[in-house]
């Protein structure tokens, strides 16, 4: 009896080490099953932690969608804005160009207006001194023909001296008259022109229509294609 004891306790100490060690084993196999969880087992997901990094939680959050109903109605606003500011900017435009052709235009008839007052003014810059010699010229052909024409012979050498000096200077001043485009107007027998002629008085003629000069009481005088002084007349009455 007491040879056996010992065999008992010695089997009952093996028995309780190897369920300790059985223990040991199951609890280590228990927790690899565990980590390494098979496919075909599901875990709701709420159970699931979930083990984001610090990087992932910081990342910037993302921009809100855009609701693609709005998108069209913006781009027809931007679209009419765009469309009214090209018009705005055309109108603009357009009024800048005609200001530009006006001021052009303004500008090539003041060019035109003063280009044709210095020719004016080269021509008829003399027209204040040509009528003043118009007077000379009257009071020199009144002299030569105050002068008789019966008295002019060689039995009057002076007069007759005098008389075809007075000649020669009335010819040698229309000369001059002539180089400078003063041209004398004499329209004895000719129609009336308001414009070259005025008329001092009217007489019935017979053999002269109405309207015809018959009398030029002054010599006019014309520089270029300006009237410089009309010529007296007398015209015919109908």
């Amino acid at each position: 009896m007491s040879a056996r004891l010992p065999s008992f306790l010695r089997l009952c100490k093996y028995a309780v080490d190897s369920r300790g060690s059985f223990s040991k084993t199951l609890c280590r196999g228990y927790h690899i099953k565990r980590y390494e969880r098979p496919d075909h087992i599901s875990v709701p997901n709420s159970r699931v932690l979930n083990f984001s990094s610090v990087a992932e939680d910081k990342k910037p959050s993302e921009s809100p969608k855009i609701d693609e109903k709005e998108t069209p109605l913006e781009e027809t606003n931007q679209l009419h804005e765009l469309t009214k500011t090209i018009e705005e900017i055309t109108k603009h435009r357009d009024e800048l160009n005609d200001k530009y052709k006006r001021a052009l235009a303004d500008g090539e008839n003041l060019r035109k207006r003063l280009m044709k007052q210095i020719d004016e003014a080269k021509i008829y810059g003399i027209q204040s001194f040509c009528k003043d010699l118009l007077e000379v010229a009257d009071v020199l052909g009144k002299a030569t023909e105050s002068v008789p024409k019966d008295e002019v012979n060689d039995k009057n050498p002076h007069l007759k001296s005098l008389y075809e000096g007075l000649i020669m200077t009335e010819a040698q001043l229309q000369k001059v008259f002539k180089r400078h485009g003063l041209v004398p107007l004499i329209p004895l027998n000719e129609k009336f022109d308001p414009n070259l002629h005025e008329a001092l008085f009217q007489q019935e003629v017979e053999g002269k229509a109405a309207g015809t000069v018959i009398v030029v009481s002054k010599t006019g005088y014309k520089l270029h294609e300006r009237v410089v002084r009309p010529a007296l007349v007398g015209v015919a009455k109908g």
